[in-house]
């Protein structure tokens, strides 16, 4: 399998996640097994997530980044300047909010954070109404985030609106403390691959202020099924051979059309099974159906896609 981190020119990392990639098997270190057991901790929360097959992968080597410049730091050796401010790229509903919120446990859990916690924002949580408003909420949701991870979707928001928008005092306030307190807080911006590029574009020296770059591929079709068939699970509720046919058959369709660059994947299963169960409640109760396989199964009559009504 190739490596999925690569390294630029400008000393940037560069991931790309590979769903449809086989994953080596995680080799027990031959140190002591206790050394690594915060590893093996966030890798069965990831393991019990459908896709992201080289997340893991990733982890491990900013992991192990981590521990050898430590090891090196004991030994009296020069070790790499760990800035580890991050950018996601992909659709919505691939995974970047729960992968962001596991490493932040990772870096708490190793030192590099003394909190882990995750602080959720957009550009109406950074951008203010005046001059100097923008620069004090951006402040604010930083000092929310210090010893933790701010995770900001959307990003590219920020650089739409021109010279004259506040979002560019967001922006200059955000890089300030990105240097300023960069051991303190770790921050993540997300949102579409194509935005973001056009984001960075337009902001000179931005990018290299993110030494992880990680790509998010749309999940397949069948991982897509799977997202549902869990979701499912943990409802206690069933497809029918004809609705998981009809689900498969529609997805196929959707990925295939020409809204994918805006599909919401695993958010576009769940609005699906979420308007499905309601249906499926309110037939039950037109028919008088309340034995237990029928409580528990979702038919293809059930099914609601988000474009019907």
């Amino acid at each position: 399998m190739d490596q999925p981190i690569r390294m630029k020119n400008n000393g940037q990392i560069s991931i790309t996640l590979n769903r449809k990639a086989r994953v080596e098997p995680v080799t027990e270190p031959k140190e002591q097994t206790g050394d690594h057991e915060i590893l093996r901790e966030i890798e069965e929360q990831l393991n019990s997530l459908v896709g992201l097959n080289d997340v893991k992968h990733v982890i491990k080597e900013i992991y192990a980044w981590i521990i050898v410049n430590k090891k090196r730091e004991e030994k009296g050796l020069k070790a790499g300047k760990q800035v580890l401010h991050m950018m996601f790229k992909g659709n919505p509903g691939t995974g970047k909010t729960t992968v962001a919120r596991l490493i932040g446990k990772l870096f708490q859990k190793v030192g590099v954070l003394s909190k882990g916690h995750l602080i959720e924002c957009e550009r109406a949580d950074l951008v203010g109404e005046y001059i100097g408003h923008t620069a004090q909420k951006t402040r604010d949701l930083i000092k929310k985030a210090m010893g933790g991870i701010l995770f900001i979707d959307e990003a590219y928001s920020l650089g739409r609106g021109g010279e004259k928008d506040f979002g560019k005092e967001a922006i200059d306030t955000l890089v300030k403390h990105m240097e300023d307190k960069q051991h303190d807080f770790v921050l993540i911006l997300a949102g579409y691959s194509r935005e973001m590029d056009h984001f960075l574009a337009l902001n000179p020296g931005l990018e290299s202020r993110f030494p992880i770059i990680i790509e998010f591929p749309d999940y397949t079709v069948e991982q897509l099924m799977d997202i549902g068939k869990m979701m499912m699970k943990e409802k206690e509720y069933i497809l029918s051979h004809e609705a998981e046919k009809k689900l498969r058959e529609h997805l196929s369709f959707v990925k295939s059309s020409f809204i994918r660059n805006r599909f919401s994947n695993g958010r576009y299963v769940r609005n699906i099974i979420e308007k499905s169960i309601r249906a499926q409640a309110m037939r039950l109760l037109i028919n008088n159906q309340f034995d237990r396989s029928e409580l528990m199964t979702i038919r293809s009559q059930d099914l609601i896609f988000p474009d019907e009504h």
